[in-house]
């Protein structure tokens, strides 16, 4: 310790600062010639003296130290330990021997060992420019390796800029370069984590329905997986600068809080993009996220941004594009089927009672069961109901049921999305979301698969669906109407259609009658189809001769007016004369009257045929347990159309025992 009375004084050169110097002296008349001496050289000093190891180590824990000076020879110590264990601590600190017993060869050792310098005990005054010496280039070493820092800190700082501009230039480039969902967030996660360290890339945007947000989740990998979920947005536009976050927040402080939470994530960078979304980097650990990542996150926001807008748009083009294909193939598949009437035709009683009820039931949007035989002319009876309703600016979307596979009719109807099922490459609307705020006619509805049925009868509760592959609800605004020439209260009963959606659509049931219920109708329609056929085939006009008019009144059109229309236009292609006889129109022989002379032969044959052809069916129907349709029924036994067989069963007055 120093002597009593020793004490350093302030420098007396100005501007320098205080310096602390530990000494290694056991000796007190050495310390104090030496404290006299840096005391005469007017250094402002500190001194602390140690001397033995214990003390050495316990000082040196106590630095820094801008000088150690060291007697060379100490009881169980010397300068050679003392400088072993400073180079293990303050290895940069000047280590200067002070002794007056070591000799030109240990001197140089000591120096070669690390030490500063070595100064005689008997030339105490060579100390002081030693010291200033050290001192000067101690300074100067400091601010070498300080400058040396802050080129190397320029430098990461323009490697961490030219990587950053490169990120961005890879975000610009996969604006061009990608314009679908899933690319273009791969591209951006694929450039973003060369600039920035994170686990998860997340991309909020707003989602189809008011209120709600696409929350996109890309985790790190060697392929980013991709996970999307609806949200609703609880956040609005309030949310309108950068954040961090850190998984000990309250929910209720962070957008997406429990989100982040759920997927282990730790901490987290939220920034918006333009108030319609958000951009969020997100790391499992408690990553160093501070101004510096933020700063950089809002600048790839702007980019980011000006990308996602552009995707949006290109997708909105594209759906836009694809609904106009598909209603132009829609159109152009209307405008193909040979629609028979510009008006409905006819003024027999039946007919009366039929136009009557469409005008009644047309302004409202009840769902309309259309029933009747195959060629009635059920879609003219839809498309009536839906050109006198107010959805008539609409569309009138018409389905035909039984022309579509099993396998792909629910897709037609609520549509897909992309990788739903196999060779489901892109995106396709249904017919139920083409006729939003129109009308959907649904023709041969009873031959619909009973999963099918499940999902219509939810569009009629709710007016709602999922597309196939999605689990995001529709909502539409559509009328919808049915038809079918299937008795669908037998369908019920043998379990092919559900009782539920059966009361559903048969809110009001419009039958459609036959052509031989409304036979007063059968010249009139005669002369439409025949100007139109003149027309359409480029012939002379026809009519028909009164004999050939006398039997098709007589016949009973099985296939009603498609059977009409398509004998007219064979006899219009086919015939050479102005007037259509008997001949030409070739009707089946049982339309045609028989002679004189056979008639009565035919009278007394006639309820014998009859009468077998009515046993011959009833044993068939019973052992078909009275089941028409279908691969064991009666039909298909008796190598009939279905409606064929209800026809002469009809005819024949054959009902079945629980009808009788």
């Amino acid at each position: 310790m120093p002597e009593p009375g020793i004490a350093p004084q302030p420098a007396t050169s100005k501007g320098a600062r205080q310096r602390r110097i530990l000494v290694v002296e056991d000796a007190d008349r050495d310390y104090a010639l030496l404290t006299r001496e840096l005391h005469k050289a007017g250094l402002d000093v500190i001194l602390h003296r140690v001397e033995n190891a214990e003390q050495f180590r316990a000082a040196l824990a106590d630095g820094p130290w801008d000088a150690i000076v060291s007697d060379h020879s100490l009881p169980q110590f010397s300068s050679t330990v003392a400088l072993e264990i400073a180079r293990e601590v303050e290895r940069e600190v000047p280590f200067i021997i002070v002794s007056g017993a070591i000799g030109e060869e240990q001197a140089v050792d000591a120096m070669k060992a690390g030490a500063q310098d070595y100064v005689s005990k008997s030339n105490l005054r060579r100390l002081i420019p030693v010291l200033e010496r050290e001192w000067r280039e101690a300074e100067g070493r400091r601010k070498r390796r300080r400058a040396e820092a802050e080129i190397a800190a320029l430098h990461r700082e323009r490697e961490t800029r030219l990587v950053q501009r490169s990120t961005l230039l890879d975000i610009t480039n996969a604006v061009v370069a990608n314009l679908d969902r899933s690319s273009l967030f791969r591209s951006i996660f694929d450039a973003l984590r060369n600039s920035l360290a994170f686990d998860c890339l997340m991309i909020a945007l707003p989602g189809r329905e008011d209120g709600q947000i696409e929350l996109t989740s890309l985790m790190d990998g060697t392929a980013p997986e991709e996970q999307t979920s609806v949200l609703q947005n609880t956040w609005g536009s309030e949310f309108g600068s950068s954040r961090i976050y850190s998984a000990t927040q309250s929910d209720s402080a962070f957008p997406f809080a429990a989100e982040l939470r759920a997927a282990g994530l730790q901490r987290a960078i939220v920034s918006p993009l333009k108030g319609f979304g958000f951009l969020i980097a997100a790391s499992r650990s408690d990553a160093s996220y501070g101004s510096a990542e933020t700063e950089f996150l809002a600048e790839v926001c702007h980019q980011v941004a000006l990308a996602i807008e552009n995707m949006l748009a290109y997708e909105q083009i594209a759906e836009l594009k694809s609904q106009l294909e598909r209603e132009n193939a829609y159109l152009l598949e209307e405008i193909k089927t040979e629609h028979n009437f510009d008006e409905m035709i006819g003024s027999s009683p039946a007919f009366t009672a039929l136009t009557s009820r469409i005008r009644r039931v047309a302004p409202t949007d009840a769902a309309v069961l259309i029933l009747g035989e195959t060629g009635t002319g059920k879609e003219l009876i839809a498309r009536a109901l839906h050109n006198l309703s107010s959805r008539r600016g609409k569309p009138l979307v018409k389905v035909n049921c039984a022309a579509i596979s099993a396998g792909l009719v629910e897709s037609e109807l609520f549509g897909h999305v992309k990788g739903a099922f196999t060779g489901a490459v892109d995106k396709r609307m249904g017919r139920f979301e083409f006729a939003n705020g129109g009308t959907i006619f649904l023709d041969e509805v009873g031959e619909l698969p009973l999963e099918t049925q499940a999902k219509l009868l939810r569009v009629l509760q709710e007016q709602e669906f999922e597309p196939v592959g999605s689990n995001r609800s529709i909502k539409v605004n559509t009328r919808v109407i049915a038809a079918t020439n299937r008795r669908l209260s037998e369908a019920v009963a043998e379990g092919k259609f559900r009782s539920d959606l059966y009361y559903r659509l048969n809110v009001v049931p419009m039958e459609v009658p036959s052509l031989r219920e409304r036979q007063d109708d059968i010249p009139r329609l005669t002369a439409f189809f025949l100007a139109s056929f003149s027309r359409k085939f480029g012939r002379p006009a026809k009519s028909v001769s009164q004999e050939a008019m006398a039997r098709m009144l007589q016949y009973q059109w099985p296939g009603n007016i498609r059977e009409l229309e398509n004998v007219l236009a064979r006899a219009v292609v086919l015939s050479d004369t102005p007037v259509l006889n008997l001949e030409t129109l070739a009707l089946p022989l049982e339309s045609r009257p028989q002679d004189p002379a056979p008639q009565v032969a035919a009278a007394v044959e006639s309820p014998t045929l009859e009468s077998a052809e009515r046993r011959h069916i009833m044993s068939v129907l019973e052992g078909a347990r009275w089941v028409v349709e279908g691969p064991r029924g009666a039909a298909k036994q008796l190598g009939l159309h279905a409606n064929t067989l209800r026809s002469r069963m009809k005819k024949l007055g054959i009902r079945r025992p629980n009808e009788a």
